[in-house]
């Protein structure tokens, strides 16, 4: 699939992973629409000249407003690359009791669930095109947790290897009508909610990536999705992003 005709949603586009793969494949010419629930995704699209759709990717109806807007407002839609997720770090069982069900379930329901509404409900509208060879793509965020979780991440390692999972059957369901299904597992990667631990906890965290022996950065995995996005032959498999981290 070229980039400059691809017609692409990003969530979790208002920062991180998913505000550097926008710009990148917009600075690669393809057609770009942000969806987050933060309204400060409008601020960010506007200013890498993106759309924006303010959407909850937990929500059946919010998603599929966002997307069928996405689609009309560009023309169509080619590619999902889900970005939107988020990081518990709690206890099976800690000081103050068993982990809270709550936050596990919040987890799952964002980091998983919400995954497959934006995977399932883009598919609807990517079977409709008219490409014979290849109708579109599905690139799932998924982590180094997936295997090799750490204390503490019982439901981010449960959410993301669920993302991970998720890859070969999405691919084989959606193989008859002309759309891959990918993940990227990133290790450790620089981005806010990574740089407000500061700059002490980010230089341990590098030790521990084999090479190079840094943080990731978020053009990185931005340009892996656009590899992705070039590679019809890439389907249904997980690709590592991690400098042959393996976590301790």
């Amino acid at each position: 699939m070229e980039l400059s005709k691809a017609k692409i949603i990003v969530t979790g586009g208002a920062s991180g992973l998913g505000a550097a793969t926008a710009a990148h494949l917009l600075e690669r010419s393809a057609h770009v629409t942000i969806l987050d629930r933060d309204p400060i995704g409008a601020e960010i699209a506007a200013s890498i000249g993106a759309r924006f759709e303010q959407t909850d990717v937990t929500s059946e109806a919010s998603a599929a407003r966002a997307i069928k807007a996405a689609a009309q407002a560009m023309g169509g839609l080619t590619t999902a690359i889900n970005c939107a997720g988020i990081a518990t770090a709690e206890r099976t069982l800690g000081r103050n009791g068993p982990h809270g069900l709550d936050s596990f379930r919040r987890t799952i329901d964002i980091n998983l669930i919400g995954s497959f509404n934006i995977s399932r409900l883009s598919a609807e509208i990517m079977s409709l095109n008219d490409d014979q060879e290849e109708r579109g793509v599905i690139i799932n965020t998924a982590s180094v947790a997936a295997f090799d979780g750490q204390k503490g991440q019982a439901a981010y390692a449960a959410s993301k290897g669920g993302i991970a999972a998720l890859s070969l059957p999405m691919a084989r369901d959606l193989a008859t009508m002309g759309i891959r299904a990918m993940a990227i597992a990133p290790g450790i990667f620089r981005t806010p909610m990574l740089e407000s631990l500061g700059q002490e906890v980010m230089d341990g965290l590098a030790k521990d990536v084999t090479f190079p022996k840094r943080l990731g950065d978020p053009i990185e995995y931005a340009r892996l999705a656009a590899f992705i996005i070039e590679s019809p032959y890439l389907n249904g498999t997980t690709i590592r992003l991690d400098g042959a981290l393996r976590m301790p």
